[in-house]
């Protein structure tokens, strides 16, 4: 007799792994796995030193709290039909493979949430370069400068503490990608080596001149210009509900009246850049 069991537990499991993977995202971004519904992120205004006369009164100054927060509302599902003469002639391994696409899709969704933020970011434009307003035209010849540009902004945003702590990171498109490999390949042995190493999938990338670099074939193109994704690690904050993420719903009593299995997986979630992180996150805007 045809077996028609579904493997509910080693899907979850095969589902699971493929979720704890890693990726560019988790290394990047802040992640919270959570059962909350708002993330809350209060921040306060800046404490001011003033100057002070010996034996003089002096007067309290005050300050204020904001709470900045986001509702985890964002919800992507993939529920997948499997007819139960498809299941006995097929049976574990195609369940199994399954299992993994349904993973990968949901991390993928993810990834294209967060590079597709990119609005929220601090815009990094050709004026950073001493140039007119608009994109940069990343060349061989100055994909340096714009890594060392960016590094600046950080510092100019009073956030050398935080990269000395969390590290930098830049999410490039695989044009400039290969660009920054080659320019690091041409300058070191060790350099070399590491960029011959370097991935585009999971975490991947390699570290040069104070950046760990990734590529993504996610990034936003709009008209003309691309969104490369840069900044200090860990500040861009991603909520995701604990609940979903990772679990699946067998329905196996013919679903909708068709014969067959109906297997859903899920993610709830939502990105959020704080007013308080936004100026140690950019959007670096590139000619496509």
């Amino acid at each position: 007799m045809a077996n028609t069991m579904i493997y509910k537990e080693d899907w979850t499991v095969k589902l699971q792994e493929t979720l704890d993977a890693p990726t560019f995202w988790k290394d990047v971004c802040r992640v919270d796995m959570t059962e909350t519904k708002v993330l809350h992120n209060p921040y306060q205004t800046k404490a001011a030193a003033a100057s002070y006369t010996r034996g003089a009164q002096y007067s309290f100054a005050d300050f204020t709290i904001t709470d900045d927060s986001v509702n985890i509302n964002t919800t992507f599902i993939i529920p997948e039909f499997i007819d139960r003469a498809d299941l006995a002639q097929t049976g574990y391994d195609m369940q199994m493979e399954r299992a993994v696409r349904q993973g990968e899709e949901i991390n993928l969704t993810i990834e294209e949430a967060f590079v597709g933020d990119y609005a929220s970011l601090t815009v990094f434009d050709n004026t950073e370069l001493g140039g007119s307003a608009g994109s940069i035209t990343v060349t061989a010849s100055n994909i340096d400068d714009v890594i060392r540009l960016i590094e600046k902004k950080i510092y100019t945003a009073n956030g050398g503490r935080d990269l000395t702590r969390n590290g930098a990171f830049i999410i490039w498109d695989p044009k400039r990608f290969e660009l920054v490999r080659s320019f690091a390949m041409a300058n070191g042995f060790n350099t070399s080596d590491q960029a011959l190493m370097a991935t585009g999938s999971g975490v991947g990338g390699f570290n040069y001149m104070g950046f760990t670099h990734y590529v993504s074939n996610s990034l936003v193109t709009v008209s003309t210009t691309t969104h490369i994704i840069a900044g200090v690690k860990k500040k861009y904050h991603l909520g995701i509900l604990s609940t979903t993420y990772g679990q699946v719903i067998v329905d196996e009593k013919d679903p909708n009246r068709q014969s067959g299995i109906g297997i859903i997986s899920r993610v709830d979630y939502k990105g959020k850049a704080w007013v308080n992180i936004k100026p140690m996150l950019y959007d670096v805007q590139v000619v496509a």
